[in-house]
């Protein structure tokens, strides 16, 4: 897709240096327990919940909290009752952002979200406001290591994938990047699986179908605005159209 926001790839260079495993684990758990409610506790009858296991896993999350994360999703044991609910406004420089989030208190979450946005410069919008500038997909990000792009494109494209491509992974090596459509998702899982390629990374996110560049400065508040929102506890992921372009990055990291 043109435009490609580096958001993601912003968030994995800052990750090492930041990222708290506790606030990681404590997502991945309302995941998990959302996942189990809404499916069932099964991974093998929930495709949603064997997604939020893995990712458990792969953030070495204890065998024990994952399980206890599924018992309080199937009611096997008490836990808060999470909403699954979604935020949309723009930053400085009519960047728009939409966030997701699970919450426990709708009026705490709006609230401290509705904050952030007016102490950026920017304002927490109404249902449907930018929600139109996002298209839901399923992304795969598999390290590009041993693997060939017209192999791993004819894989995944009998699966029905849309698009494949190569980026930098923000770490000195590279992926490849894999979109397909929502319905798509368990396709083109069983059909890497099935070859023996593991995803780094496998979700569904919202990919901005515009983006807008911002100078230096601009982009730098709307950067600050995103980790921000990333950092709140009720937010599970944020995305916008900000594109930031490699001259802006590497004015950023300067």
């Amino acid at each position: 897709m043109a435009g490609h926001n580096k958001w993601s790839k912003i968030k994995r260079k800052k990750g090492a240096a930041d990222a708290k495993r506790s606030k990681v684990w404590a997502r991945i758990a309302r995941d998990i327990q959302v996942a189990a409610r809404e499916g069932g506790g099964s991974p093998d009858m929930n495709a949603r919940l064997a997604l939020a296991v893995d990712k458990a896993k792969a953030e070495n999350m204890p065998k024990d909290n994952i399980e206890r994360a599924i018992k309080r999703g199937t009611g096997e044991i008490e836990g808060a009752d999470y909403e699954e609910l979604s935020y949309e406004g723009y930053a400085p420089g009519g960047i728009a952002v939409f966030v997701d989030a699970l919450t426990d208190n709708a009026n705490r979450t709006v609230a401290d979200l509705r904050s952030l946005f007016l102490k950026a410069g920017g304002n927490l919008g109404t249902s449907g406001s930018v929600a139109f500038l996002f298209d839901q997909k399923a992304v795969f990000e598999i390290p590009a290591d041993g693997l060939t792009e017209d192999d791993l494109f004819l894989l995944v494209a009998d699966a029905g994938a849309e698009d494949l491509r190569r980026e930098d992974d923000g770490e000195g090596g590279a992926v490849f990047v894999v979109e397909a459509p929502t319905d798509a998702f368990g396709d083109v899982q069983a059909a890497l699986a099935g070859a023996g390629v593991e995803p780094a990374e496998a979700a569904l996110q919202r990919i901005p179908t515009t983006t807008t560049a911002l100078p230096p400065d601009d982009a730098a508040k709307v950067l600050r605005l995103l980790d921000q929102l990333d950092d709140h506890q009720d937010v599970q992921a944020v995305y916008s159209t900000l594109d930031v372009d490699d001259a802006t990055l590497a004015a950023l990291e300067g």
